[in-house]
Formats: structure tokens, sequence, C-alpha cells
């Protein structure tokens, strides 16, 4: 039986402070009961030879210093795991809010897994296909790649988020695929639509949902990612998946993280979040990955809302160091009615080259790619000298890259939310765009592809072709 300890000296906020302790480690968990025999949990965030500070999951309210007890449970954070999580939704801490039977745990492992040694990982190079014409043609996401989205305030990541997960799939190959969706800090009605959307489509099935909500302790939703990734992680190395995790929203996660130092009465670093941030972070993106000698691999897809907008803000500055790149969504976009409102200049991804081609995608993936952003990019930049100069002051060869971009956002962008494209109509749909420019311009191609895939818009308009 656990001891027990009548010793707390002072609830501030979400703290407690416990005095003449002994044998307590840190990141235990603790149990306070209360005189009406009420039980609320702890763990613990520091020792200090016989005091222990400790961290409440609940409110403090009503926690009498002189009645109630604390024990200590001799165990970290833990999380069953099993197959049967999959088409399962939990709360923050792993309990089951679906209105479903507990689950029957294979194993408990301690939610704080240790990250990946780089020595045994495998570098990534399978391609993943989303069904999204803006991530699979330009910004590929490959196995064991980690590949945040930059969001703001606004704008419909959830929707991209929930896209992502029903249609992520590994292809040429029978393997087994899951999805862990891990939401921090969202609303109800968000929570619904998640937990919705994956019922219709019968992704659920193979997803596993946490689900913390904004009123939820700010505790839980440091524990919330922790316990997706300990579930991500017995299905992909144990029972040898293919996982794709997304996380959202990561700037809920950090300004949890920035309560809990405040409360700790910590040195606070930029804007105020912990000094520690950059690392706590890194523990969790570099959990994602492919390890060698097992089938399975971790993909990860971290969702963030920029603060005001604003890509040099601590959380999405530190989270572009740890990852391989960004997808970023743009406002404008969003303004002109593009879906999704994917910004696919600035977005990039560290690993697409790895993970395309023949015998992956395509043979023509690599040119096309390359040529579509370039066309783009002048495209752009000739729609701002028309805004300015006017129409007549453009070359034709400038009007008909203007053209290109207009065509480029409405056709190859903007595919809507229900839209799944396979990486050969994304693909066909760069060439058909490409033949609004004529072959000279197409410098990025290789001759031998032109002659195969290229059909001019004047020779589909006149029936050739």
């Amino acid at each position: 039986m656990p001891k027990e300890y009548r010793t707390i000296q002072e609830v501030a906020g979400p703290l407690m402070l416990v005095r003449n302790v002994e044998n307590v480690n840190y990141d235990e968990l603790g149990e306070i009961e209360l005189a009406n025999g009420e039980k609320r949990r702890c763990k613990v965030l520091e020792v200090d030879g016989g005091t222990v500070l400790l961290q409440l999951f609940e409110n403090s309210a009503g926690i009498n210093l002189s009645n109630s007890k604390v024990r200590f449970l001799g165990r970290s954070m833990e999380l069953g795991v099993s197959q049967d999580m999959l088409g399962r939704v939990f709360d923050g801490l792993g309990r089951p809010i679906d209105g479903g039977p507990e689950i029957l745990p294979e194993e408990r492992r301690d939610i704080n897994g240790l990250p990946m040694n780089p020595a045994a990982r495998n570098y990534p190079e399978e391609f993943i296909q989303t069904g999204i014409s803006a991530i699979d043609g330009l910004n590929t996401l490959v196995r064991g790649q980690k590949l945040p989205i930059f969001s703001a305030s606004g704008l419909p990541h959830a929707q991209l988020a929930a896209q992502i997960a029903r249609q992520a799939k590994v292809r040429g190959k029978d393997e087994k695929f899951a999805v862990v969706f891990a939401a921090m800090g969202i609303t109800f009605e968000e929570s619904n639509f998640f937990i919705e959307s994956f019922r219709e489509t019968g992704a659920i099935d193979r997803t596993v949902l946490f689900v913390n909500l904004a009123n939820d302790p700010a505790v839980e939703r440091i524990a919330t990612p922790r316990m997706a990734l300990t579930a991500a992680e017995y299905l992909a190395f144990k029972e040898g998946m293919h996982v794709l995790v997304i996380l959202t929203d990561i700037t809920n996660y950090a300004d949890a993280l920035r309560e809990v130092s405040a409360a700790r009465k910590e040195v606070p670093g930029r804007r105020g979040y912990p000094g520690y941030m950059y690392t706590d972070l890194a523990s969790l993106y570099e959990r994602a990955g492919r390890q060698k000698g097992k089938k399975g691999s971790i993909t990860m897809i971290p969702i963030l809302t920029m603060p005001e907008d604003d890509k040099t803000h601590p959380i999405p500055d530190l989270t572009g160091y740890i990852t391989e790149g960004q997808i970023i969504l743009s406002r404008e976009l969003y303004h002109k009615g593009v879906t999704p409102p994917i910004d696919v200049l600035p977005s990039l991804s560290r690993l697409k080259d790895k993970g395309i081609g023949e015998g992956k995608t395509r043979e023509d993936h690599s040119n096309t790619m390359n040529q579509l952003f370039s066309a783009y990019a002048r495209g752009k930049d000739a729609k701002e000298l028309m805004v300015i100069l006017g129409e007549a002051a453009l070359s034709d060869t400038d009007l008909l890259y203007a053209r290109f971009a207009e065509a480029f956002e409405k056709e190859y962008v903007n595919q809507g939310y229900t839209t799944n494209r396979s990486i050969e109509e994304t693909l066909d749909t760069g060439w058909k765009l490409l033949g609004i420019l004529p072959k000279s311009e197409l410098k990025r191609i290789d001759d031998r592809l032109l002659e195969q895939y290229y059909v001019s818009d004047d020779s589909r308009s006149n029936g050739e072709g």
C-alpha cells in the first residue's frame, strides 16, 4: 500500500507543495484524496530533498490543507496499448470517451518515450499519397517524414487535417496503414467535426483519436501528444503498421507549456515561452521516423496556427528548425475562395526528391514539379505587374504566364475538401496547365518527356492530341 502524506504545505493555482516526502521521483504520478473521499490526480514536477512540487490535473478547488492526503503511485504516466485502440476516441489522458468499453491493454507504456536514435533510423524515401495535388505534386510527403502545416487564425486547417487523415495511403503495396489523430485545446464543435468526418467516410476504423478540449486542464494538453505518439509507436514498431500522426494545434500545446512554466515561476524566454520549448518540441517531433529492421513507420504532420500570421513567431520558428519543411496556408488564396488555400511557393518539403520518380510516382514528376514552380512564380510576378502597369504593358508571353497562374490556382490547387486525386491525376492536371505555355518556354523538362506528355492548349482546343 503506498504511503500517505498529510503534509500539504501550500496550493497555488495548478501547483501544490508537499513536505517531508521520501523516495519520490520526478514525473511520478500521485493521487490526492479530499476529506469527502473524492480523488484527484497529480504528478511530480520538482523534488528538492524531502519537499515535492506537484502539478494538479484537475482544479484545486476544495482541497483543504489539513484534511487532504497525498499518496504516490510509484510510476509515471502510462498508456495501455493494444490493436483495439483503432476506431476508438479517447480524451487527452487516454480514457475512452466514445461510450465504448475500456481497452484491455497488451502492455502499458510510459508516455514519455524516447526520441529515436539517429543511428537506428532508416532514411525516409517512400511516397505517401494524400490525394491533395498541392502536397503530392509539389511538396511531396514521404514515409517517416515530419511535415508541419503552418496555418493562421480563421483558416481552414481543420478541414485540411481531416482530409489528409481520411485520404492518406501508402500506394502499391497492401500494407497496414493507420492514422493517430491528436487534437489539443480545440472546441467541442471542432472535436465533433473531426469525429463525424471520420465516421461518415469509414476512416474511423483505421484511426485512433485523442481529443483534449479547450476547457480541459493545461497539464492534460501537455500529455495529449505524448499519449498519441505512444499509441503510434506501438502500432508502428510492434504491430508493423505505417502510421500517420496528425497533431493539431501545436500552438495550443505551446501555450499550455507557457502556462505551466509561468505557474512554476520559471524565467521566461522569447514571448514568455519557456527557454526549453525547443527541446520540448523536439522530444515530440523526433519520435517520428523509420527504424532499421522494423517494418512500420511513423510519419508526422503537426499543425499550428501562427499567432498574428507571423512565421518568425517562436512556435513556427522552432518547429521549422526541427522538421523537414512546411506547408503554408495563405489568407490571400482563402479570400479568393481557393480550397485548400495552400501557398505552394513558400511551402517546402525537404525530402520530396527522395519520394518521387520512376517506381515511386512517375518518371515525369520531378521535371513537371520544377516547371510548375517556375511558371507559377513568373505568372504571379506578371499578375502583379499587370495591376501596376496595366495589361497593355505586358508581353504576349507574360500574358500567357499570368493566365497560367490564374488557371493553376483554380484547377490545380483548388480541388475542395472531398476530391481525392491519385498522383497520376495530379501529374496529368499539371501537364494540362503547362499546355497553356508554348513548348519553347518549358526549359526544365526533358525533351523526351515533352514528346511523350506535352499537348499545347491550341491543339487541344482544335480537337487534336
